[in-house]
């Protein structure tokens, strides 16, 4: 049984591919790195995948499937993990190795040790492609550091402050009991990977260093502002199945449902966001479905979001309502990253 598994879903990734695997190497045998390869036809992904499964048997390991998106390659790492913890690292991602080594030192301390750790939360970097200072999500405000808490021990998220898939790692066998599977051909289920976990997660543990680099910039990133608004039915699909996820009477713990809450708050505004921006009226239609969605699933959680600060500022019409949608859109580029 390994200590850490690193699932890298890899789509057409030949050239970035490498230095994300080689990043990860320094791991050395207590890692196994999943290069799943989702089926990819243009270049040679597939046979980087193999090429390390020779040069590093029993480290690196190539998963071949047929094409079924971001969520399916994350699902085929989760189902081939032997690793007590699971991190998903994307293929034009890396992190850095001093963080590296600190991650899987305090991984290796709570496996060692009595305690159960469910949820390790670290910093990411955002590697954004021409810009001269980099931009650190930390947490230091919301999480104590280097201690052992609970849901009880959190203090404040700031708004645009958010546990990310960059930032976390799980214990594997608690994502297997919490029953996640990513939807298939869906992009952004990455907040799903995030969310769906938060009411098993018992313990968690944040190590401030600067682990994560997420690299930001290309033109068809999923993130790219324009390729959202494209792509704005599978931004729906996620913020519908993540409402579905919210049982108030499941969450008894008060700051947890809190921190949820404010999840899918921000998720309702890049949502509402993107089709403002797009500017249809095809796209306004699927914004107004999307509030009524939530109000038949779970009117108390509409309420809440409804007549929130940004709740408001997405549904408001006129000069006041643009501008707290600005405002909206500005922790959305915090949340996401895009430009």
């Amino acid at each position: 049984m390994k200590l850490l598994s690193i699932a890298i879903p890899c789509y057409n990734s030949e050239g970035y591919m490498r230095h994300c695997i080689e990043s990860l190497l320094p791991g050395g045998d207590e890692v196994e790195i999943l290069i799943v390869d989702d089926g990819s036809t243009k270049d040679n992904t597939a046979q980087i995948a193999d090429e390390y499964e020779a040069r590093y048997p029993g480290i690196c390991h190539a998963i071949h499937q047929e094409n079924g998106g971001h969520g399916a390659a994350v699902n085929a790492g989760l189902k081939a993990a032997t690793g007590i913890y699971f991190k998903v690292v994307d293929s034009d991602d890396w992190v850095n190795e001093e963080a590296y080594r600190e991650v899987l030192e305090t991984l290796r301390r709570f496996v060692m040790g009595d305690e159960t750790l469910d949820m390790l939360v670290t910093n990411f970097v955002y590697e954004k492609q021409g810009a001269k200072h980099k931009r650190v999500m930390q947490y230091r405000t919301a999480l104590p550091k280097r201690e052992l808490i609970t849901w009880n021990d959190v203090k404040v998220f700031m708004l645009g402050q958010y546990i990310l898939m960059h930032s976390v790692i799980y214990r594997t066998e608690m994502l297997r009991e919490c029953g996640l599977e990513l939807p298939r051909h869906t992009f952004y289920v990455d907040n799903i990977f995030v969310f769906q976990p938060l009411p098993f997660v018992k313990t968690l543990y944040y190590l401030d260093v600067n682990f994560y680099r997420y690299f930001i910039g290309r033109d068809d990133q999923s993130v790219n502002e324009q390729v959202m608004i494209g792509r704005i039915d599978q931004q729906l699909r996620v913020n519908k199945l993540m409402v579905g996820y919210y049982n108030q009477s499941k969450i008894t713990n008060r700051k947890l449902r809190h921190y949820m809450v404010r999840y899918l708050e921000i998720m309702m505004t890049v949502s509402s966001i993107l089709a403002i921006k797009s500017g249809t009226e095809e796209n306004m239609e699927k914004k107004k479905e999307l509030w009524q969605f939530v109000r038949k699933e779970n009117l108390p959680l509409y309420l809440r979001l409804r007549w929130g600060f940004l709740g408001q500022g997405m549904n408001l019409p006129g000069k006041s309502g643009r501008t707290v949608s600005i405002a909206g859109y500005k922790i959305s580029q915090k949340f996401f990253g895009f430009n």
